[in-house]
């Protein structure tokens, strides 16, 4: 049988589900001689005994659909504070209390400081705790904390379930600090590794943890000099009472620092003992007592920072995100990834030349985190030519890549190397001449409906060449599948990408010859309803589906009527209007996904529940002036009025040269798709291949399921050396946590930084505060003084004096959050980063200065809240 309690000093890992996560690294830090207060764990052996066939029938209902979260809460939290302490838990704890001793109480959760989910707050913690009655009564009720509101809300937005958490309960000697506070041993905010950032104010360090006071703020760079500091007012401190208890007392602010520059260096050098110790960035606790002594009461995973990627450079670099320039936010799958490996490393040696050895390893200039696609931008940022041109192209295709990446001009480590021109320029000759792209470009303007010829039959040969010999084995498929992602780009990209491109330099030549005789937001109108743009030819042939499945009445309402994922399971008994019509779609387009360049990610020939749920919401649509059809015919209208207006401008001679310009990026601008088309018609052709090879591993006893193959990449699938199943599991739990993550950076430095993050600045006449979650949001405010019987509609900003962990239910439907209070540490900003949702805190007269209806922007980069004035508002109590 599990032990009742165990002391810290015997407490490793190892002990997780049986001490919980707060426990376990107490003991992990004790055990590695950190200055830990002595203490004990009353095991969850003991709350397993309490609860034991107390809760099954609240547990039961958790698991209904829809169950209505906070009342369950409240009636699990009722039976747990009921229910007797046995007599021998009580025995157990106050056999290693003393009567005379204060302690703290703090619970610890299986499902608490995980590396994901730091559960910051979501249980309850009872301070300078004296005598056996209090402390078992403050046992009682750190396990009933397990179902406050804001847990179990926290719970399900992670995924976890209720059923499987139990809570221990640590009992540690009290430190009656003078100083106290918390410290991350990277930057939650710019993400920056190695880079020490303190908050600490006077008396317990529940205030600065709870957000109730405006702490001081360091920040200690790798070589131990304090390089920010910035001190908060401090009117607040929590202090022990005589005899058990806690009171809260209001200072008058000293203007003084409450840590000496030599206690911040000793704080600084513990937090980098720690990390180094557990080998990844630390969200820790610490103290200092009266007799000047530093404890270390708690350390847990920074579960917001964005994971490294590996960097066997060793000097810093600086990566671009794949998933965030193409808008897919999501992760990819593990053979997704693999598959972009072999694109990649197959283009750098077709198409730029480059020596690639292992084509499955991926080019050099390739990294991934996180399950996202990094390319590496360091030699372009080196390069005098490609520091010119890389942020002109960001300009285009993301603006606010454009502007990190800007920002990262001045910086030494990314300085121009000697000779980089001419190296550049040798490069870009030598890629022009092998492809004959200059050549290519000119045809495509002598003779555009050529050139659109050319790449039709280029795409059009694609699918002959993309299915694997019949009766091929596994290796023979995973060689086809190899051959086919390295070369195919290589071959196709050279034919299809240079009438494109054709037409936007038209674009830019148009540009130049009018100079300012086109006002803003003029040449963009060109650019409207371009023919020959095969993803609007997609969209318009799925209204035009739509519209005919109109004219049948019975179909139009089974679409409009019947959850789409329940229709596209009952497939084999759609009417035959949505069988034919969507069949036919799906035979032209049935290769297009969403997050399509994932090729782990179903294909809507597979399922088509995305592509069902887009015909009910068009038949629901107005299909009169708004109608996509008319839309476009009248954007092309507008196109051409617009080329015809701009070349008047510029007289005869230069007019006509506009209008041919324009006239040209019109009939080659629209190609621009086509070499994505090609290549999502690879990788679904190439899914195809490998789906064939996860239904071999099936029959081999290998796999449950021929979709797990997705699940691993090409060497795990080439030589699977046993069994793959544990190895499956594992990667659909890291690629589903990945789904969650909420903050992606668009560029991101090889020691951590967003580049975002430490570039922003404050507008004008903006509210100022505190960094405490990146990220940009604008919304109508809601200013709350009491989260009791407070509503959030979703995207309203949060305002708030403070919030301790009974407001983070609210955090759900909040765009972004605003505090008077609190530090970039405090519970209300640890959730807010988890929740992926920016913070700025301590903003001197929020309530006051932003009022309910309001319309206001918050930066949670730049530690900004700026107000639009003349919105009627008023402040909800």
């Amino acid at each position: 049988m599990t032990a009742l309690v165990l002391p810290l000093a015997e407490i490793g890992p190892e002990r997780f589900e049986v001490v919980g996560g707060k426990a376990a690294n107490l003991g992990v830090l004790t055990r590695a001689g950190f200055p830990v207060p002595p203490g004990f764990c009353l095991t969850t052996e003991a709350y397993a005994r309490v609860v034991a066939d107390v809760l099954d029938p609240v547990l039961d209902a958790f698991d209904v659909p829809g169950a209505d979260l906070p009342a369950l809460a409240a009636r699990a939290r009722e039976l747990v504070t009921a229910a007797e302490v046995p007599t021998a838990i009580a025995e157990a704890v106050t056999a290693l209390a003393d009567d005379n001793t204060p302690y703290a109480v703090r619970s610890s959760a299986t499902a608490e400081d995980l590396p994901n989910a730091s559960f910051a707050g979501q249980q309850d913690t009872y301070l300078n705790v004296v005598g056996a009655p209090d402390l078992l009564d403050a046992v009682r009720r750190c396990w009933a904390s397990l179902w406050t509101e804001r847990a179990v809300t926290y719970r399900d937005a992670n995924d976890i379930g209720h059923r499987a958490v139990r809570l221990a309960v640590v009992i540690q000697r009290m430190v009656a600090s003078e100083t106290a506070g918390v410290m991350f041993t990277a930057d939650p905010v710019t993400g920056r590794r190695r880079q020490i950032v303190i908050d600490a104010a006077p008396g317990l360090g529940e205030a600065v943890v709870s957000g109730s006071v405006n702490p001081d703020h360091f920040v200690v760079d790798p070589g131990g000099r304090v390089i920010e500091r910035r001190l908060g007012d401090k009117t607040v401190a929590v202090r022990p009472l005589p005899g058990g208890g806690t009171e809260t007392l209001t200072l008058a602010g000293t203007g003084e620092p409450c840590l000496t520059d030599a206690r911040i260096r000793a704080l600084a050098e513990l937090g980098r003992r720690v990390e180094e110790h557990y080998g990844s960035p630390q969200d820790t606790e610490w103290a200092i007592d009266a007799d000047g002594k530093l404890w270390l009461t708690q350390a847990r995973p920074i579960t917001t920072l964005y994971p490294l990627p590996d960097n066997p450079h060793g000097t810093l670099r600086a990566y671009l995100s794949v998933n965030v320039a193409q808008g897919m936010f999501r992760p990819f799958t593990p053979m997704g990834v693999a598959a972009v490996k072999v694109l990649a490393a197959g283009a750098a040696r077709d198409i730029f030349g480059q020596r690639v050895t292992d084509v499955v390893a991926g080019p050099p200039a390739f990294a991934v985190s996180a399950g996202r696609v990094l390319g590496d931008l360091t030699e372009a940022l080196r390069n005098a030519v490609g520091r010119r041109i890389l942020p002109r192209v960001f300009d285009v295709m993301e603006a606010r890549s454009a502007v990190a990446v800007r920002g990262l001009l001045d910086r030494p480590e990314f300085a121009v190397r000697k000779g980089s021109t001419t190296r550049f320029a040798r490069r870009f000759a030598a890629t022009m001449w092998r492809h004959r792209l200059p050549l290519r470009v000119l045809s495509a303007i002598a003779r555009p409906a050529a050139a659109r010829a050319r790449v039709d039959r280029a795409v059009g040969e694609l699918p002959a060449r993309l299915p694997a010999p019949t009766g091929s084995g596994r290796n023979a498929r995973l060689d086809h599948v190899e051959a086919v992602l390295a070369t195919e780009f290589g071959r196709v990209l050279p034919t299809v990408a240079p009438p494109a491109a054709a037409g936007f330099a038209m674009l830019g030549l148009a540009a130049r010859l009018l100079g300012e005789r086109a006002r803003d937001g003029e040449l963009p109108i060109v650019l409207r309803a371009l023919p020959h743009n095969v993803t609007t030819e997609m969209d318009l042939a799925l209204w035009h589906l739509a519209a005919r499945l109109r004219e049948d009445p019975p179909t139009a309402a089974l679409l409009l009527t019947t959850p789409a994922a329940e229709l596209a399971a009952r497939r084999g008994d759609w009417p035959p209007a949505l069988a034919d019509g969507l069949g036919g779609f799906l035979a032209v387009y049935g290769h297009r996904a969403v997050a399509e360049i994932d090729l782990g990610m179903p294909r809507w020939s597979e399922d088509p529940t995305h592509i069902l749920g887009v015909l009910a919401n068009y038949l629901r649509a107005d299909p009169r002036d708004r109608a996509p059809d008319v839309l476009f015919a009248r954007g092309a209208d507008e196109a051409e009025a617009m080329i015809g207006e701009l070349a008047a401008r510029c007289g005869p001679v230069r007019g006509r040269l506009v209008r041919f310009a324009l006239g040209r990026t019109r009939e080659l601008a629209g190609l621009r798709e086509m070499p994505k088309y090609w290549l999502v018609s690879s990788l679904a052709a190439m899914r195809a291949e490998l789906a064939a090879v996860g239904a071999g591993l099936v029959r081999d006893g290998l796999l449950d399921e021929p979709g797990d193959v997705f699940y691993l990449d090409l060497t795990d699938v080439r030589d699977p050396g046993g069994e793959l199943r544990p190895l499956v599991a594992r990667r659909k739990e890291d690629h589903a946590r990945e789904v969650r993550r909420r903050h992606l950076p668009r560029v991101l430095l090889s020691d951590g930084t967003e580049p975002e993050a430490v570039a922003a600045e404050a507008p004008d006449g903006a509210l100022t505060g505190t960094p405490a979650s990146p990220g940009r949001v604008t919304g109508i405010a809601r200013v709350v003084l009491d989260p009791v019987g407070a509503h959030l509609e979703p995207g309203e900003i949060l305002v708030a004096p403070s919030t301790d962990p009974g407001w983070t239910p609210l955090f759900l439907t909040a765009g972004a959050l605003v505090m008077e209070m609190g530090g970039a540490n405090s519970h209300g900003a640890v959730v807010a980063r988890e929740y992926g949702i920016p913070a700025v805190v301590g903003v001197r007269d929020a309530v006051a200065a932003i009022t309910t209806g309001q319309r206001v922007t918050v930066d949670g980069t730049s530690g900004t809240v700026a107000v639009e004035a003349g919105e009627e508002a008023h402040a909800i109590a």
